[in-house]
């Protein structure tokens, strides 16, 4: 059985939905507080999930990354330790510098909380590699700073290294202007492939009753 941490801070939201969309994939999670200076041991997965910690105060994910647990999370990653953030936990995994670019205000200034198909740009990572590449998805998104930037050398680099995994799209997979991002960019990974930030939320996408299940194969790929 796949163990899970999940991270809390003071406004994160989606800490039980993602708990529970774990839980139904067969795994055993774990909540840590912020404050806690070390992740459980023999974890396989660090999850940041969304809301808004600390209400977004300065800048979304900008305190956020003080927070102690922040530092066991950098040396996880470092070891190889895969990390996967949501919603304000992509915002923090750009913040504390684990995934490049940085999410800025959405372009038309408000709220997008909505059903997003994204199209599959990279599937040769754990993430998305029970997807199918140009594999449409259709994921919820709700956000106010999912606009993601990287300046043109920097995106040159995510491109060479195949880092751009999730791009906003309509049903026949053409490119979609969402909420400003470079090229339309709904997730990333790092360059070992080992830290993956999206803003759509996969969690919320598990159960075909709930519009979608598309978010399963996104997760299991992680604990496969």
């Amino acid at each position: 059985m796949k163990s899970i941490a999940i991270l809390q801070f003071p406004g994160t939201n989606c800490d039980l939905d993602t708990k529970y969309a774990f839980e139904k994939l067969g795994c055993k999670t774990q909540i840590v507080w912020h404050k806690e200076t070390t992740l459980p041991k023999d974890i396989d997965l660090v999850v940041i999930a969304g809301g808004f910690s600390y209400g977004d105060y300065l800048r979304a994910g900008a305190i956020a990354k003080f927070s102690p647990i922040m530092r066991a999370v950098i040396e996880y990653a470092d070891r190889g330790g895969k990390v996967l953030g949501i919603c304000n936990g992509f915002q923090i995994l750009t913040e504390v510098g684990l995934l490049e670019g940085a999410l800025k205000r959405n372009v038309n200034l408000h709220f997008i909380s909505k059903f997003q198909t994204l199209k599959v740009i990279n599937n040769n990572n754990d993430f998305l590699k029970k997807c199918q590449k140009d594999e449409i998805l259709n994921i919820p998104i709700a956000h106010a700073d999912g606009n993601y930037y990287i300046n043109d050398s920097g995106y040159k680099k995510l491109e060479e290294n195949g880092q751009i995994l999730l791009q906003y799209s309509n049903r026949r997979g053409e490119r979609e202007i969402v909420n400003g991002s470079v090229n339309s960019i709904a997730g990333i990974c790092n360059k070992n492939r080992n830290v993956f930030g999206l803003m759509p939320h996969p969690e919320r996408a598990i159960e075909s009753i709930l519009g979608s299940s598309d978010g399963v194969k996104m997760l299991e790929g992680l604990i496969a």
